[in-house]
């Protein structure tokens, strides 16, 4: 009985240790409305994340970062729902003709968030293949309302929580990802290693996440590839960035290496 026990343990830790293979389906366009081509030039790369800041003003969802971006009116259901939903159905239920792919638009709430999310999940319902398509996710960033009324919220959207924070077991079932500010843990900028007390700090925490079944993303770490190869190092899911090309162009050399 004990060598069957151990058996299972040695299993468990060896399949917790498997190397991952990252693919583009690991980038997270950061600010992707920032991009030339919002969405389109993300979605062609491959990516699996791409994130837009939202505001609520006069009753319309704007992709906007503060008040000053409200004049341009960059609706977000032009720019991602109604996009989205055109894949979805190009592609037959799925983000991507690749049906192992997934694909998470973030929300990142600048205006209030309870209203603004109210205002997101009405929206969403006019889009039945936002809401029903299992390899796509509404992820809510930003303005968020307590972590302990998620569970209150429909299940079509999911939350991003903080990697440092502790959360109830009914926020967890709604938390879908966990990130975190890297310049919270050093000042890093890229040159030589990282400090070793920050990788032994950010490795338990990540490790815990996975350890919950929580994916991980770190925000401003340095952007480009030496810092994307740290970050893969430490186990994070998704590689935030701002220049979706050259990380695209890093993450199919890293899933060359490992095919």
């Amino acid at each position: 009985m004990r060598k069957f026990l151990f058996l299972i343990a040695f299993s468990y830790t060896a399949a917790f240790a498997q190397p991952k293979t990252y693919s583009t389906n690991n980038g997270h366009s950061h600010n992707d409305y920032q991009q030339s081509s919002p969405l389109f030039s993300a979605y062609t790369l491959g990516f699996g994340s791409v994130e837009a800041d939202v505001m609520l003003a006069n009753d319309e969802l704007l992709v906007a970062h503060t008040q000053r971006d409200i004049p341009q009116r960059r609706l977000l259901e032009e720019l991602y729902f109604k996009k989205i939903q055109s894949y979805i159905q190009a592609n037959k239920g799925y983000p991507y003709a690749d049906t192992s792919r997934s694909l998470i638009l973030m929300l990142d709430i600048k205006s209030d968030a309870i209203p603004t999310l109210n205002k997101i999940i009405d929206v969403l319902q006019k889009y039945p293949e936002l809401i029903r398509t299992p390899k796509f996710k509404v992820l809510i960033s930003g303005n968020k309302p307590d972590p302990n009324t998620y569970i209150s919220y429909p299940s079509f959207v999911v939350f991003d929580g903080l990697l440092s924070n502790r959360y109830s077991k009914d926020a967890l079932s709604r938390i879908a990802m966990l990130s975190d500010n890297f310049i919270s843990y050093s000042n890093w900028k890229g040159n030589g290693p990282i400090p070793p007390k920050v990788v032994e700090r950010l490795k338990k925490l990540i490790d815990r996440a996975h350890e919950m079944g929580k994916e991980v993303r770190l925000w401003n770490v340095p952007d480009f590839d030496d810092a994307w190869s740290k970050v893969i190092e430490l186990g994070v899911d998704y590689i935030d960035s701002d220049s979706i090309k050259a990380l695209a162009s890093f993450l199919k050399k890293q899933q060359q290496k490992t095919s």
